[in-house]
């Protein structure tokens, strides 16, 4: 026998699971008028899922359209026009007080003139320059109320927006590609915001979740492979790691981690059953034996080591067992000579060596 490479492996067990699990509810309340899927549909992001009955969303999203085209109209804005370019100066009713006002002025400037030649009194030029600070507020309150309908129209775009969005939101759609978990809504039910209606998963990639000990904490890696067995699944998938957990729980003492599993052809499901095989040190070596060199009876692990051309029961301790090969923890040296079919064995002087 000899040292020969066994790199170090670690079992563990765990689960598949979704790579996301999404509970769709809606942002609007109304009555549920259709319902597209149903359990184990697949459905594409962006796909309808549920569709609220609209009518109403329709008439207040009318509604807004119009409240916002008369607003604009108060102002001058055609339907093309952009709120950006309204200078409330050349509004029609900016426009209106402004020549009344310069009108007062120009009154007044006359009435002055004529004052000078005594052609009218003190009480006169007192009416003129009132109705010119009368012109100049109402001018003031003409560009108040302009600028207040701009503000307006402002508020009825995002009123208008609001209505389209919320008409939009009568149908709730995928957020991604996936699968239907549950339905858990039916036409004809009335439902509220934040409402339970269809559960979406993500099954490409699926997540294999399991624990390693303590003592190999340190030992992975995010980017490693690994190997994993399924029930049912012949050929052994291969994982990567993605994800470590920064602590080690404190009452297993163990290390959770995710890999990523590729499930293209949807043949796994989550929630399956795996068993996990990490290499975490290429190089190791080991004493390895056949197992047919292996004796176990009454709990107790042997195997015959031949001495000095005498063959005798050795103790060991084994370890792993790989296809048809055991790990000798104790008991065995590299330069030992054992017998390679443990059952032929019994204390006897060897003729020849045959095994080593």
């Amino acid at each position: 026998m000899e040292m020969r490479t066994w790199p170090t492996l670690i079992r563990t067990q765990g689960s598949l699971i979704a790579d996301e699990v999404v509970v769709v509810g809606t942002r609007v309340e109304g009555l549920v008028d259709q319902v597209h899927v149903d359990l184990g549909d697949r459905v594409a992001a962006g796909q309808p899922l549920v569709t609220l009955r609209q009518e109403q969303f329709r008439l207040e999203l009318e509604r807004a359209a119009a409240q916002l085209q008369q607003v604009r109209s108060a102002i001058g804005l055609k339907a093309e026009d952009s709120l950006d370019a309204v200078n409330p100066e050349n509004s029609p009713p900016v426009r209106e007080r402004r020549a009344e006002w310069q009108d007062g002025l120009a009154e007044l400037k006359r009435g002055k003139g004529l004052l000078a030649g005594n052609a009218i009194t003190d009480a006169d030029i007192l009416k003129l320059e009132t109705a010119v600070d009368v012109a100049r507020a109402r001018y003031d309150s003409s560009l108040n109320a302009v600028r207040e309908k701009i503000a307006l129209v402002k508020v009825h775009t995002a009123e208008l927006g609001l209505a389209r969005q919320n008409l939009d939101d009568t149908i709730i759609r995928a957020q991604f590609d996936g699968d239907i978990q549950q339905k858990q809504v039916a036409p004809g039910r009335y439902v509220r915001v934040g409402d339970a209606l269809i559960t979406v998963v993500r099954s490409n990639p699926l997540r294999f979740r399991g624990h390693i000990p303590e003592r190999y904490a340190l030992a992975l890696n995010a980017g490693q492979s690994l190997q994993l067995s399924v029930q049912m699944v012949a050929a052994p998938i291969e994982a990567t790691i993605s994800r470590i957990s920064p602590s080690v729980d404190m009452l297993s003492r163990g290390l959770l981690f995710e890999a990523v599993v590729e499930n293209n052809d949807s043949t796994l499901k989550s929630g399956l059953f795996a068993e996990a095989e990490i290499v975490i040190d290429t190089e190791a070596t080991a004493i390895v034996i056949p197992q047919s060199a292996l004796v176990e009876f009454a709990g107790t692990e042997k195997v015959w080591k031949v001495v000095d051309g005498k063959c005798t029961e050795q103790v060991v301790l084994a370890g792993e067992r790989r296809d048809s090969e055991i790990e000798i923890l104790q008991g065995l040296k590299p330069s030992d000579a054992i017998l390679k079919d443990g059952s032929k064995g019994r204390v006897a002087m060897l003729k020849s060596k045959s095994s080593e």
